[in-house]
């Protein structure tokens, strides 16, 4: 048996109005202080006034939260005692709220042991989910996965529980219009490569295909006009829809090689996780086709359906590839690992480091062709390097 996680999903113009209509006394808001600082918040406090319902804030989470950063917010909702617990920011901030939440639940558990093994069951004592985007990327708004950092050993990890799913995602386009270019690129980024890994997933199905296949073309098409012009409001908007509906097929089928390779190197050399991802989405889709036909059909139809028809499947997966590469250039993204500025000699006395995180990464296992630690130095390499996959 399978099972498809989803959230209530509000979306749209005004949709900050279904905050109107949710039941409770008391709500903690898991925030950054960019966000606060940029008067995010306000459009909901506000709402949260209007209908009675009391708010703590708790802004200290970082652009990639740590393990410490969670418990020090485990205390603070475990004194507060909401009913609510709304993340609202980019990935990191919804993701922290997950977290979070958990540990109101489970107080004793640290949080690296946040897992599908563990029972919470929060919604029995009366707490529910919320996540409210203000980026276009991750999805983490539509997903039960928690991404946080052990700043101890260096690394990300890869967290989470079905339980996790928010019980209500908020997308309304007046939390991102103010984004700017190169955030609306590293977070744009994200939902092509996220989009594109769920769909060619090993552990994909028919009902996870459909909204990564729509996600994509989304994505192709209206994140060089989100990128041109923050103020381009149907831009802002299918973006929102398009990184919902990412995250929602990629928790439900899992994504692929270049969240393995791109987790390795954010958690190392500490880039934004959407630029990392992206960087490496054409090098391992090159990969990827040239060692499995079944992937290489899925890639095809993806290009196909993106109106990308250059004839056989191969000259489809090979124009699909291209258009990711142009759009990165377009938006200014790095094409290579070399472009991001790291030093040759640093990357190659990482090499051990980056292909153990890779390795161990359980998205890297849901690839259609999963390397070895042979094939991941070369895929390393080449990356660094800028050089097209033939291997």
């Amino acid at each position: 048996m399978e099972n498809f996680s989803c959230p209530f999903i509000a979306y749209g113009d005004n949709a900050l109005d279904y905050l109107a209509q949710i039941k409770g006394k008391k709500a903690f808001i898991v925030t950054d202080k960019n966000i606060v600082k940029l008067g995010l918040l306000k459009p909901v406090t506000d709402k949260l006034n209007a209908t009675n319902i009391k708010w703590e804030i708790f802004d200290e989470v970082e652009a990639e939260p740590s393990l410490d950063t969670i418990k020090k917010g485990g205390i603070a909702v475990g004194k507060y005692q909401p009913d609510w617990v709304i993340g609202i920011g980019g990935g990191s901030c919804m993701d922290a709220a997950k977290a979070i939440i958990l540990l109101l639940a489970r107080p004793e558990l640290e949080p690296e042991a946040l897992s599908v093994l563990e029972d919470f069951n929060f919604r029995d004592k009366g707490k529910k989910l919320m996540a409210i985007p203000t980026t276009s990327g991750t999805g983490s708004e539509a997903s039960w996965a928690i991404v946080l950092s052990d700043t101890k050993d260096n690394r990300k990890l890869g967290l989470g529980t079905p339980e996790v799913m928010p019980d209500v995602a908020i997308l309304d386009p007046v939390m991102v219009m103010g984004m700017p270019p190169q955030v609306t690129a590293d977070t744009g980024m994200d939902v092509i490569c996220q989009a594109i890994e769920a769909y060619i997933s090993s552990w994909g199905t028919s009902i996870t295909a459909g909204p990564a296949l729509i996600a994509t073309r989304l994505a192709l098409q209206y994140l060089p006009r989100a990128y041109k012009d923050g103020k381009d409001v149907d831009a802002r908007k299918e973006m929102m829809n398009a990184a919902m509906m990412g995250g929602l097929s990629g928790c439900n089928s899992m994504f692929g090689l270049a969240h393995g390779t791109g987790h390795a190197l954010g958690g190392i050399f500490h880039m934004p996780h959407g630029r990392t991802v992206g960087l490496f989405l054409p090098y391992t889709l090159e990969y990827i086709i040239n060692g499995s036909e079944e992937a290489l059909v899925k890639i095809a139809e993806i290009a196909r359906y993106c109106g990308l028809n250059a004839g056989s499947d191969k000259e489809c997966a090979k124009a699909l590839i291209a258009r990711i590469r142009t759009l990165a250039k377009e938006i200014k993204q790095p094409l290579s690992v070399k472009e991001c500025g790291i030093d040759k000699a640093q990357w190659e006395k990482e090499m051990e480091g980056l292909v153990n995180r890779a390795l161990n990464e359980v998205m890297t296992m849901t690839a259609p062709r999963v390397p070895g630690t042979e094939d991941l130095e070369k895929l390393f390499r080449y990356a660094y390097d800028g050089k097209s996959i033939d291997f």
